[in-house]
């Protein structure tokens, strides 16, 4: 078991909470042997076991406003576990439900980290056979300034480097072609920004320039910075294709007695595939920028999900991502 302070789940939040949260918070305990408290309503949470329990009365639903719902329901799980991080009591948070919420009571109840803007989500899209590369911001902010994505640039090179090893992570920014002056007016002047600032010394990073939508998952890149709703849009249309091109191919294997009789040998090469890009063993999406560890997984997580977020959250907190980023905000002198 991790000596570090447990990790906060919100055990209300997700498309089948508590009851898949639960069991994913035992996996991480019995697998990676992460420290976990569940935050939620103890007469809802059923069987525990042994994992404690940070009682909260209220819930802020899946389609709920997320700002006003964080203000307005101050015993929420998601605003008990972000208190529970700021007060010392955990080492860190995740949550797989409203992620709105989750980044308003991350905000509000642990604050940001002086200098950043705006906090961006980054979700590691994965790249066979090779690291992961790091897109932000995937939802955080759908409308950004061209300053935003500069910082977005620092960020994202500080958290790859330290998550994934990288000595000098290479940084792009997602764009309609490779050639000079593509995109829209905030690609063009964020471009402007990247190409003639000195954030590359703040983090060590190397600029590429333009990225396209094919170069994210073939390693082109290790950080590829946009605005929020592209990076939203590009995240949800890969994961969609993905579930539909897995769900076609099992199909095509049992289409007919001939082919299914092959499956005995084919399965065992596909699956490992198929497992290269599951969400469930990448880890969840980390908010950058707030003064605590905040992870946020998928709605819709299994319990091998959670679990392995879990995990991801205590090794953040292990390798003291927030202060490594804190440093990369802090104007040399």
């Amino acid at each position: 078991m991790s000596e570090r302070l447990p990790v906060a789940v919100d055990a209300m939040g997700g498309d089948n909470a508590p009851t898949v949260i639960v069991a994913g918070a035992k996996l991480a305990v019995e697998k990676f042997g992460v420290g976990v408290v569940l935050v939620g309503d103890p007469d809802r949470l059923g069987e525990t076991g042994s994992l404690p329990v940070l009682p909260a009365s209220e819930v802020v639903e899946m389609g709920a406003e997320p700002a006003s719902s964080v203000r307005r329901l101050k015993d929420s799980s998601i605003v008990r576990a972000a208190e529970a991080v700021r007060d010392g009591a955990a080492s860190s948070l995740l949550s797989a439900g409203n992620t709105g919420a989750a980044m308003a009571a991350s905000l509000l109840r642990m604050g940001r980290i002086k200098g950043v803007a705006r906090p961006a989500i980054a979700v590691p899209f994965p790249v066979p056979g090779s690291t992961p590369t790091t897109v932000l911001d995937c939802g955080a902010n759908a409308d950004c300034q061209p300053e935003w994505l500069v910082q977005f640039a620092v960020l994202g090179s500080v958290y790859a480097r330290e998550r994934f090893g990288l000595a000098e992570p290479r940084v792009g920014i997602l764009t309609i072609g490779e050639e000079a002056g593509k995109g829209n007016a905030l690609v063009r002047t964020a471009c402007e920004l990247l190409e003639n600032g000195d954030w590359v010394d703040r983090c060590g990073a190397r600029y590429l320039g333009n990225v396209e939508g094919r170069d994210l998952m073939i390693g082109t890149a290790d950080v590829v910075v946009t605005d929020g709703f592209t990076g939203n849009v590009v995240l949800k249309s890969l994961e969609g294709g993905f579930a539909v091109f897995e769900r076609t191919v099992r199909e095509a294997l049992t289409s007919t007695p001939a082919v299914a009789a092959t499956a005995d040998v084919v399965e065992p090469v596909l699956d490992p595939v198929f497992e290269t890009f599951d969400p469930a063993l990448t880890g969840a999406a980390m908010l950058l920028g707030t003064r605590g560890v905040a992870l946020i997984s998928h709605g819709s997580s299994s319990p091998m999900a959670i679990a392995h977020a879990i995990s991801t959250a205590d090794q953040l907190v292990d390798i003291g991502i927030v202060e490594r980023l804190r440093q990369s905000m802090t104007p040399s002198s």
